[in-house]
């Protein structure tokens, strides 16, 4: 036997690290494999009880076995220039080299340069002859060919530095097979050939040699043992029954003793000793079955043996090998030494039943779904694949073909056809992505190449009627050629499938285009919507595909364009049919269509420019959309619509609305900013529809504009009035005297009393409390609800401001437009404003009574507890304003920040008269903690000039000095009453009412005056209030005497 060569390959890991990562990767790869089939299915089906692992494994148990015991072929390679030439860049073949080898330089592979992948290394070659092979190492030594068979691939001492790796190794590291296994196969092949020098590798039944040469102690423990029995017994179970190349019977006898013996070796290992009769079972049942031969076949017996040539498994074996020529770091890589490794897989073909057609066939299944699995991002992958398929288009034709080769071909080219097509038919969705770039574009090519290649063979091969070819729809749009009609099928069919996917997906889970739809969204936006989109698919088809279909078609963008327009035609035609009234979708969509076809008609007038006929075939295709025509029949539909829909917003604000401020910036009721934006839309959208006359149309939209107006501001005004916050009016009493001993008793006693036993102690607590919670900085006292009230004043004065814009908008545009912006604006500010009158002077009268209404609340709801409820408790002098008008201050702040700046002159004005009002209550209806002097007056007077100060100072200037002094005129006239001695008062009284008519006769008593809250000086119940909180003793028997008012309790 001739001595094994050693191939060098400029790897520099050693066989050692491989084998420790050995299961890793092969797991790895095997996820990779598994993730692929997902994307493409295999078209050879599976064997059941073998796995991708067992698969692989076996593979190169038979490429190791073929090329070991290969006659005058044996596992060796020598580099062109050592083939004993001139050296030099030749061109290399495949075949016997000088010396039995391939004889071929690894630098120009003539398979990587005839599929047009390029080599990885261009400077080096990547094999190299061993430098330490000794001289008794020569050329055609038995001994050296069979240590290179049988030694294990182990590196050499670190002195000598690393040996480069064989070929063996090199299929060993590619098909990731452990070194234990490999030393078992080397073994095994030892035995089984020595002596028998020259045996065929198609002569040895592999699994049953491996399970008679191996034994248990070649493993690490016995279920590792049984697990690889159980893996040799499958594979002569699929060789040999399951999938065997000659047909059986298989109720035969010698298949149910193979069965016996696989039933047996399921529970446990089998003895495969020489002296065991399940052994001895086994091998006869074997051979019964693998030497056989085809009826009629002239082969003599003894020859060949059939165990692993049945389809699939023999192709399942040979694409594992063949798939072994990709790099396992970089996957889209082929190896420099492809040839190499693809000759010596030759050797294989008698094992496997493998012909030239069938490698073919193989060979490009295998760089197809290589291409497949990593991505598509190598073309030149596809591109080989694609040269793999012209070598098997052209066997396809050759007659007398076997039938598994016409199996095989039907499923490859299914595959590879189903797979490319169906992207094909939506390369939009598997090409489109923004981030596929460039590479979208190549891996669009690669598809549509392969497309094209493979209906072209089934086309051609009548042969393969499972496969089904869609044909072009249009057929007087031909370009007269397979390949344009096919790219004509697929812009067709990917562009409408790309129109779909966008109308569904503006659909969401809606089954139907435009109608019957019962969500939120309203069709037209859709619709309008779906018209960017397929402008925007159009834009891409243009842009991005363009470029790679006209190497087929002479104006694909054009096609696609008519094919959009088409599309978008059907479903404008239906929203159309269901439309009832023009609204301002309806004109969006109009619109929309209009520029739509503006634009696609546009692009196919661009594309059909070059064209020999000038596209007309295409041309005639489309059908215009004719947009003008269909506005002016719904116009006074429309105004109805639109009225109705802002009516429609009055229940939902009622339901809704809570009164809290948009923002910071926009404080102001939700449903009005709601409303206004609708009203302004309908204004505008009015005005916009292209249409020359309206008539009475705008009158119209203004009169039903303001019904809504006035029923959103008596909504606003539907707050309460001011006498729901004014607290009921005390009963009239007299101050209760107590006595000269009583009074020196309570002052002796009050220090063993509660602070709260009297009321006047009680009222004083209160007022210091209040004080005290307050500090120096006490926090405002504004409730929310009374905020509320706010965000309805700030919404009063945004209705008023948007009404009259819209007012002067209407006006404008029902006068016509000028013809310059400059004018156009003069003209809005003068236009005269007479459309919204009574909505105008109905928010006017709205924001005095709201601000009236929050400023009672604020006084008498809010700060109850430092005005109403807490001033001159208990005597002037502990319970002064000073603690109120902190409080009042930070309110009016508050006040201030909340409202707009046109609403806080009103709300501050009305805050000062509740403010006046409140402070007269305390001294006319104080109730029972409350009593005057005349002493207290000038307290009383400074407080009340406090007051004032407060609102001229902390108004900010919002209010001036005449308006409070104004307003403070009743309160002032009031206070004077209250310096005045009780003698004065009762004269007062007297007088007033004889002027108003309530004087008493002589001996009867006066009747009570008439409340009439309008409290003056002049007024007979404010000056009798007056004197019923005079702690006096003149005050107190006057009233017993004259109106008999009871004291105090």
């Amino acid at each position: 036997m001739g001595r094994l060569q050693h191939h060098h390959r400029s790897r520099s890991a050693s066989s050692s690290s491989f084998a420790r990562s050995s299961d890793t990767a092969a797991t790895d790869a095997d996820a990779r494999s598994l993730a692929a089939d997902a994307t493409v299915d295999c078209p050879f089906g599976h064997v059941n009880g073998l796995t991708r692992a067992d698969l692989r494994e076996t593979a190169y148990e038979v490429f190791f076995m073929s090329c070991r015991a290969a006659g005058g072929g044996r596992l060796n390679y020598f580099p062109a220039g050592e083939s004993g030439g001139g050296g030099g860049d030749v061109s290399p073949t495949i075949g016997a080299g000088p010396r039995g080898g391939t004889g071929m330089s690894v630098v120009n592979s003539r398979v990587k340069r005839a599929l047009g992948l390029k080599a990885r290394r261009s400077s080096q070659p990547t094999t190299a002859r061993v430098s330490s092979m000794n001289a008794s190492s020569a050329p055609g030594s038995p001994g050296r060919a069979m240590w290179a068979m049988s030694q294990p691939s182990t590196p050499v001492s670190p002195g000598k530095g690393r040996r480069p790796m064989t070929s063996a190794e090199i299929m060993r590291q590619q098909m990731r097979v452990t070194e234990q296994n490999d030393a078992r196969l080397r073994k095994t092949l030892m035995r089984t050939l020595v002596g028998q020098v020259g045996r065929k590798a198609e002569t040895i039944v592999l699994p049953l040699e491996l399970l008679r040469q191996v034994k248990l102690t070649d493993f690490a423990d016995s279920g590792e043992h049984h697990q690889w029995q159980r893996r040799q017994l499958k594979l002569l179970e699929a060789g040999l029954i399951a999938h065997p190349s000659l047909p059986h019977d298989r109720l035969n006898a010698v298949v149910l003793r193979f069965r016996e013996v696989m039933q047996a070796a399921d529970a446990r290992a089998i003895d495969t000793g020489k002296t065991s009769d399940a052994m001895q079972a086994l091998c006869n049942a074997v051979h019964a079955l693998a030497w056989r031969s085809a009826p009629g076949s002239k082969a003599a017996g003894g020859e060949a043996c059939h165990w692993a040539d049945g389809y699939p498994l023999n192709v399942l074996l040979y694409v594992s090998l063949l798939q072994a020529i990709f790099d396992l770091k970089e996957e889209t890589v082929v190896l420099d030494e492809v040839d190499e490794l693809l000759e010596l897989m030759r050797r294989t073909w008698p094992t496997l039943g493998i012909t030239k057609m069938l490698h073919n066939m193989c060979f490009a299944w295998v760089l197809f779904q290589q291409y497949v699995v990593t991505g598509q991002i190598e073309p030149d992958l596809a591109g080989a694949a694609l040269a793999m398929l012209t070598e098997v288009a052209a066997d396809a034709k050759q007659e007398n073909r076997d039938p598994v080769y016409a199996r095989v071909l039907s499923s490859i080219l299914a595959t590879i056809h189903d797979w490319s097509e169906k992207r094909m038919l939506g390369y939009h969705e598997w090409f489109g992505n923004s981030s596929c770039g460039a590479g979208g574009a190549m891996a669009m090519e690669g598809a549509l190449s392969l497309a094209l290649a493979t209906t072209q063979i089934i086309s051609d091969n009548a042969i393969f009627t499972s496969i089904s070819t869609a044909e072009t729809e249009h057929e007087d749009c031909s370009v007269g050629s397979f390949a344009g009609d096919r790219v004509d099928y697929y812009v067709r069919c990917s562009t409408r499938s790309a129109f779909t996917k966008i109308l569904e997906n503006g659909l969401g889970q809606g089954d139907s285009l435009i109608i019957d739809r019962h969500d939120d969204e309203d069709p037209g936006d859709i619709l309008a919507r779906l018209a960017g989109d397929t402008e925007q698919i159009a834009l891409s088809e243009r842009d991005a595909f363009g470029p790679v279909l006209r190497r087929w078609h002479p104006f694909p963008g054009a096609v696609a364009a008519v094919t959009l327009h088409g599309c978008f035609g059907v479903v404008l035609k239906q929203y159309l049919g269901k439309a009832t009234g023009l609204s301002n979708e309806l004109v969006h969509v109009l619109h929309a269509a209009g520029r739509l076809e503006k634009a696609l008609v546009q692009m196919v007038v661009e594309d059909v420019a070059d064209s020999d006929d000038g596209g007309k075939s295409v041309v005639r295709e489309v059908v215009p959309y004719d947009v003008e025509s269909i506005v002016f029949g719904f116009l006074r539909t429309w105004v109805e619509e639109r009225l109705k829909i802002c009516r429609e917003c009055m229940p939902r604000a009622k339901e809704t609305e809570s009164w809290m401020p948009r923002s910071k910036n926009e404080p102001y009721a939700q449903s009005a900013v709601e409303l206004m934006k609708l009203a302004k839309a309908t204004v505008d959208e009015f005005f916009g529809i292209p249409v020359a006359v309206r008539g009475d149309l705008v009158q119209d939209l203004a009169d039903g504009m303001e019904a809504i107006f006035l029923e959103y501001i008596s909504f606003l005004t539907s707050c309460g009035s001011k006498q729901s916050y004014l607290p009921s009016l005390p009963p009239l009493t007299r101050c209760n005297q107590d006595s000269k001993i009583i009074r020196l008793w309570k002052k002796a006693a009050t220090p063993c009393r509660a602070p709260v036993s009297s009321p006047r102690a009680h009222g004083h607590h209160q007022g210091q409390g209040g004080m005290a919670s307050g500090g120096q900085n006490p926090r405002p006292s504004t409730s929310r609800g009374t905020q509320r009230l706010y965000v309805r004043l700030n919404t009063l004065h945004f209705i008023l401001s948007h009404v009259h814009a819209l007012d002067k908008s209407l006006s404008f545009f029902s006068r016509g437009r000028c013809s310059s912006p400059s004018s156009a604006a003069t003209a809005r500010l003068l236009a005269p404003c007479s459309h919204f009158d009574r909505a105008r002077a109905a928010a006017q009268s709205a924001v005095g009574h709201v601000a009236e209404v929050a400023a009672y609340r604020l006084i008498f709801l809010d700060s109850h507890h430092s005005f109403y409820d807490g001033l001159y408790v208990g005597g002037v002098a502990d319970a002064r304003i000073r603690p109120a008008l902190r409080t009042l201050k930070q309110n009016l702040s508050l006040l201030l920040s909340v409202l707009v700046d046109r609403a806080q002159p009103v709300a501050v004005r009305e805050v000062m008269k509740a403010s006046f009002q409140a402070f007269l209550l305390v001294l006319v209806a104080g109730g029972g903690d409350r009593s005057f002097t005349k002493e207290d007056h000038g307290m009383v007077e400074e407080d009340f000039r406090s007051l004032k100060r407060a609102f001229c100072t902390r108004g900010e200037g919002v209010v001036t000095e005449e308006v409070v002094d104004g307003e403070a005129e009743a309160a002032e006239s009031v206070v004077a009453l209250m310096g005045q001695t009780a003698e004065q008062l009762v004269e007062e009284l007297s007088i007033a009412c004889e002027l108003n008519g309530t004087a008493s006769s002589a001996g009867q008593r006066m009747p009570l005056p008439e409340t009439t809250w309008r409290w003056s000086r002049t007024d007979p119940d404010t000056i009798l209030r007056v004197l019923c909180h005079r702690d006096d003793e003149v005050a107190s028997h006057y009233l017993k005497r004259a109106f008999q008012l009871p004291k105090r309790r």
